[in-house]
């Protein structure tokens, strides 16, 4: 069982805590070179440092060009990466794969499944949508920034999914279980937490605190992917193809990804059902598919069971002793 694989290490509390404070530690200080970057072009273009500190988040992330702010935003993540690999491997002794899956090793087939579901279903409604309401989007490809665009996206994207996935389906998820002792305590904080960090994208500013259902919903989304399916390798894929879709295809002036890519969605943005559709209508049609490929069974045991130490192996016992 996934959660169950936190056995195998070492899995006191505090090495969970001290472990999540250094992985934010290392994600913040991948925020170095973008903070850099930002304060160097100010400077150089005559104006005080002192101005900064009155710029809103999204004036600031406009200094810079679209493909070199994408790529300095990303790369927080990438290290915070690299944080969890190091607690995960030296502060937990934890074999890397069995943080990602209960499988002997890691199921790419998975992993593409889920990037192939959710970027061709995107694009398609994507499509479908652009020619129903041609008004509603400006087509603004430009080869040159959108090949920059598209290497960029394709190197760092995944890793910025994947941190999260690592963090909150993997690190968290295994913590929060086995101190826990049971498997709805770590979905439901994951899933909440994770949405919750999405609460300073410029997108709950435009469309107000209803879009947390669809943050927190993904979570969930996801979490129950991760514990049906016994590993990561789903959420990973389907995560990855979510944000590299949405980064290369359309972007917004009100999303978090102001990219170079292919068309640029100018209409008003629903603030209604639409918000919540994919939560109650898209998502459990996409578990309903996994289910059937992958043949999950058990659902109420694995989102809600007891989690267990495995029992230790016995000492080896020769056949005819004791009897």
């Amino acid at each position: 069982m996934y959660i169950e694989q936190a056995f195998k290490c070492l899995h006191d509390w505090w090495r969970y805590l001290a472990g999540f404070v250094i992985i934010i530690f290392a994600s913040q200080i991948g925020t170095i070179p973008l903070i850099t970057a930002v304060i160097f072009k100010e400077l150089s273009s005559g104006a005080g440092v002192e101005n900064l500190a009155n710029l809103d988040q999204d004036t600031l992330l406009s200094i810079l060009d679209s493909n070199l702010t994408l790529f300095l935003m990303l790369l927080s993540f990438a290290i915070g990466l690299l944080g969890i690999y190091f607690v995960v491997r030296f502060l937990h002794n934890q074999p890397f794969r069995e943080l990602t899956t209960t499988r002997r090793k890691t199921d790419w087939g998975r992993i593409f499944f889920g990037f192939g579901l959710i970027a061709i279903v995107t694009t398609v409604l994507t499509v479908v949508d652009y020619y129903s309401n041609p008004e509603d989007y400006v087509v603004q490809f430009n080869l040159v920034p959108f090949i920059i665009l598209a290497i960029i996206a394709i190197i760092m994207i995944p890793l910025q999914t994947s941190f999260e996935e690592y963090l909150f389906r993997g690190y968290l998820m295994q913590g929060i279980g086995v101190l826990a002792k049971n498997r709805w305590l770590p979905l439901i904080l994951t899933s909440v937490v994770f949405g919750a960090l999405h609460v300073a994208n410029p997108e709950v500013d435009k469309l107000g605190p209803l879009v947390m259902v669809f943050y927190i919903g993904t979570g969930f989304f996801l979490g129950i992917m991760t514990l049906m399916d016994e590993g990561m390798e789903l959420a990973l894929g389907f995560h990855a193809g979510n944000n590299l879709i949405a980064a290369l295809l359309v972007t917004a002036d009100w999303t978090v990804f102001k990219t170079n890519s292919i068309l640029k969605d100018v209409a008003e943005p629903s603030t209604g059902f639409d918000i919540v559709l994919p939560v109650l209508i898209i998502y459990p049609i996409f578990l309903l598919i996994m289910a059937r490929r992958y043949k999950w069974t058990d659902w109420k045991g694995k989102l809600f069971g007891k989690v267990e130490e495995p029992l230790k192996d016995m000492d080896h016992i020769e056949i005819g002793e004791n009897l």
